[in-house]
């Protein structure tokens, strides 16, 4: 065995990246919604805003309407025109 001296922390733990939680809770529920519903990255933002400016119940209502209602095609688009009739 050779002595190679002090090794850096990094290198004995392996390089980790910790992923920064959402500061608010509307930002980890966009995220879901973003996941459930197979959301482009162009519309990412236009679902933090729905979720940010709508309450909870809402958004979650819209999000089961169109798990429901739109089975096929691009359910996001449905999604967002619930959104909209607000």
């Amino acid at each position: 065995m050779i002595n190679k001296g002090f090794e850096k922390l990094d290198s004995l733990i392996g390089k980790t990246k910790t992923k920064k939680p959402p500061a608010h809770q509307w930002q980890d529920f966009a995220l879901r919604v973003i996941n459930e519903l197979n959301i482009p990255a162009s519309k990412r933002n236009s679902v933090f805003k729905a979720c940010k400016e709508n309450a909870k119940p809402f958004v979650e209502k819209c999000l089961n309407d169109t798990k429901e209602l739109c089975r096929t095609g691009e359910s996001w688009k449905y999604f967002f025109k619930l959104i909209a009739k607000k």
